[in-house]
C-alpha cells in the first residue's frame, strides 16, 4: 500500500507519514463519511423517485381512500418512505463530529512529542521540536478540513431529505374518515 501511495500519491504518503496514525484514522473516517453521503445522494436522486412513483401509482389505483384501511396504507407509505429518507444521517453527523476531536487528539500527541524531544535533548533546539509541532498541526488541519467539507455536504443532503419527508403526506391525499 505504501508503494502505491509513494508512486501515485506522494503528497498523501508524506501527509500520512508526517501526521501519524491519527491522520490515517481521520482519512479512514472521511472515506466512510463520503461513502455514506454518496449512498444517500444516490438514494435521493435515483432510488427514491422510483419507489415514490410506485407507491403513488399503487395509491391512485386504490378503489377508495376514505376508509380506516386506506388510512393505514397511507400511513405505511409515508412511514416507509420517510424511514428510507432519514437513514444514516445521524451516523454521518456523529462521524463528522468525531473528526475535529481526533484532530485535537493528534495535537495533544504531537505536543507530547515536542515535550519528549525537549526532555531528551535538554535544550530548546527547534529541529528536535519540529516533528512534534508538524504532527500537531497536520492532524488538527486534517480533522477540521474533513469536518467542514463533510458538514456542508451532509447539510445539503439532509435538508433535501427533510423537505421531501415533509411533502410525503401530500402525495397520498384523500378524504379519510375514521370509522
Amino acid at each position: 500500500m505504501t508503494q502505491f501511495l509513494d508512486l501515485w500519491l506522494p503528497w498523501l504518503a508524506d501527509l500520512l507519514e508526517t501526521g501519524g496514525p491519527i491522520v490515517t484514522l481521520i482519512l479512514v473516517i472521511a472515506a466512510i463519511i463520503w461513502i455514506l453521503l454518496f449512498e444517500r445522494i444516490f438514494f435521493l436522486t435515483r432510488v427514491y423517485p422510483k419507489v415514490l412513483a410506485e407507491a403513488k401509482s399503487a395509491w391512485r389505483v386504490r378503489p377508495e381512500t376514505n376508509s380506516w384501511f386506506a388510512a393505514q396504507q397511507r400511513n405505511d407509505y409515508v412511514n416507509t418512505l420517510g424511514t428510507g429518507l432519514s437513514k444514516n444521517y445521524d451516523l454521518i453527523g456523529t462521524l463528522i463530529k468525531v473528526c475535529p476531536l481526533l484532530g485535537l487528539l493528534g495535537t495533544v500527541l504531537g505536543m507530547l512529542e515536542v515535550f519528549d524531544a525537549l526532555a531528551a535533548t535538554g535544550s530548546n533546539n527547534p529541529r528536535s521540536m519540529a516533528a512534534g509541532v508538524s504532527k500537531a498541526t497536520i492532524s488538527t488541519l486534517a480533522g477540521m478540513v474533513v469536518a467542514i467539507v463533510a458538514l456542508l455536504a451532509h447539510t445539503i443532503a439532509e435538508r433535501r431529505a427533510k423537505a421531501e419527508q415533509e411533502r410525503l403526506p401530500a402525495y397520498f391525499e384523500g378524504q379519510i374518515h375514521h370509522a
